[in-house]
């Protein structure tokens, strides 16, 4: 048979196949995300999300060795408070979990780079991502708070910022504030197209945030929804937004497509609490390769358009791409 066009040509050999792959990875696109709590020597597994855990301070650094050593240099830090109020106050204060975990973060390990998650709702007392009026969450009000937060991780040692709350007008308000002090080189991260998803139920366990009442859907976005996520990405970056991210990530790599093609800046992918989850799980019961469907999953997202990937499994890819299984 006379076949002038083989594609199996290109598939021969597992050197001639790294050679032309069209998605590249690499370690230093991930992001790790870690959860801090109050109080000294713990390391309490989450039980929602096997192999995660919450760290006091001093414990902390023990993980942060053992992501750098795995090649994954960038952390994305979530604080659970002892104490919460109607409005958020340990989000903001000098001797916050978040902040304090930076400063000795960045004390020990100064080569890595912090990222933290700004926004309300595991400190304040009701559970949801800003100031209530009655069972409203106040925008505009909001806006002041999500100034602070951002400043007080700043100055704590922040390296980037990522408002998370998606309130109208949060990246142009933190922008603001940080220019303002001094901050104009410190890059905010939005989640900009952040859907309203059954897909973050662990999460919600692992920093003690689920609301009290009603849910988000009056701040996150419909799922149903595309251009709406497209304009709130042009919003973000018109704002001052260096990066914008969607989440999740498994069910909405169409959006990840989609505003790769919209803006001109880097664009992220978080792979959400659900998803490592139902991973988890199948693995557990032997009904899938856990190895084999997490490097798929990263696979894709960055396929679809990604540039930076989020993930509770940054550590395990970042060694998959070391012993070449993936990049």
């Amino acid at each position: 048979m006379e076949l002038l066009k083989r594609p199996r040509r290109l598939r021969g050999t597992e050197l001639m196949r790294k050679m032309v792959r069209e998605t590249r990875m690499s370690q230093e696109s991930l992001i790790y995300p870690m959860f801090v709590v109050e109080g000294s020597r713990k390391k309490e597994e989450i039980s929602s999300m096997e192999g995660q855990f919450r760290y006091s301070v001093d414990q902390m650094p023990y993980e942060l060795e053992r992501a750098a050593k795995a090649g994954v240099n960038h952390i994305l830090l979530f604080g659970i408070p002892d104490r919460k109020d109607e409005v958020g106050s340990q989000a903001y204060a000098e001797d916050g979990i978040v902040q304090r975990a930076l400063r000795e973060a960045k004390r020990q390990f100064p080569d890595l780079q912090y990222i933290t998650d700004v926004c309300m709702c595991e400190y304040t007392s009701h559970g949801h991502c800003g100031i209530l009026c009655r069972k409203d969450v106040e925008n505009d009000r909001t806006l002041e708070y999500l100034q602070k937060i951002a400043l007080s991780h700043v100055q704590a040692g922040a390296d980037m910022v990522a408002p998370s709350d998606m309130m109208d007008g949060r990246v142009r308000a933190i922008r603001g504030i940080l220019d303002q002090n001094g901050y104009e080189n410190v890059p905010i991260l939005s989640y900009a197209v952040k859907y309203a998803s059954g897909f973050y139920g662990p999460f919600r366990d692992a920093a003690e945030s689920a609301p009290a009442f009603g849910d988000r859907q009056t701040y996150q976005m419909d799922f149903h929804n595309s251009r709406e996520g497209i304009r709130e990405a042009i919003l973000d970056v018109e704002e001052g937004a260096d990066i914008v991210m969607v989440k999740p990530a498994m069910s909405y790599l169409d959006m990840v497509s989609k505003v790769r093609e919209a803006v001109k800046v880097p664009v992220a992918a978080y792979s959400v609490s659900g998803e490592y989850a139902m991973v988890k799980a199948a693995s557990k019961n032997n009904w899938i390769d856990e190895e084999k469907i997490m490097c798929e999953m990263a696979v894709a997202a960055y396929r679809a358009g990604a540039q930076i990937y989020i993930s509770y499994y940054a550590k395990e890819l970042a060694k998959c791409m070391t012993e070449g299984k993936i990049g």
